[in-house]
């Protein structure tokens, strides 16, 4: 049996087929607001194997020159980040056991061979808010470990339609994603693996 962190819940389709197409469509109407790119680390600017792009009030950006940080506009074409579909805020008020909205929902695009090394989610200001995270298409290889980042981690498969929280002792889990496997669903018609991720950013006044 797969003991998972402390902190750490993992939803197995939480999310149906029809519920998850409808979120797909959803996703479509963000991407053409607010165009997928392709995001460079801090200091070295290598650029990442996934593409992204956010909605929300304000959205997690990554480039070489200013590093993490979150800001309220697309580093690429200057506009404000489309809104968090309701059924991305629905789904928030259902896991999460949070009083408050997230501000913040960051879309990662993996293709086949896109992957994600461990990391933690600590930009935001307040880490009393869980992470949410929706898995859509492909399936992947995800890890998850604790809050060092030398301790044991686990792997398990997050299908299409899964749901990840990431609260409390595991709010700060290291965790990323080792593999996709390609052509293991047909929600996406060109294949490929969606991840949502809602955070709340700045703390409570």
């Amino acid at each position: 049996m797969l003991v998972l962190p402390k902190g750490v819940r993992h939803i197995p389709g939480h999310l149906d087929r029809a519920a998850q197409e409808a979120l797909v469509e959803e996703v479509r109407a963000v991407v053409q607001a607010a165009p997928l790119y392709v995001p460079a680390m801090p200091r070295t600017g290598k650029e990442m194997s996934v593409r992204m792009t956010n909605c929300g009030a304000l959205g997690w950006v990554t480039d070489k020159e200013h590093g993490y940080r979150y800001q309220a506009t697309h580093p690429v074409t200057g506009e404000p980040w489309p809104p968090i579909p309701e059924a991305l805020l629905r789904l928030w008020d259902a896991v999460s056991g949070h009083p408050q909205p997230p501000q913040a929902c960051l879309v990662n695009f993996y293709a086949d061979t896109a992957k994600m090394g461990l990391h933690q989610d600590r930009d935001e200001a307040d880490l009393s808010a869980p992470v949410v995270s929706v898995s859509l298409g492909d399936a992947c290889l995800f890890r998850v470990g604790g809050t060092n980042r030398g301790e044991r981690t686990v792997s398990f498969r997050l299908e299409s339609g899964d749901v990840v929280i990431l609260g409390g002792e595991g709010r700060l889990a290291f965790h990323g994603v080792d593999r996709i496997y390609p052509s293991t669903s047909a929600l996406l018609k060109k294949g490929g693996r969606i991840n949502l991720t809602l955070r709340r950013v700045t703390k409570d006044a």
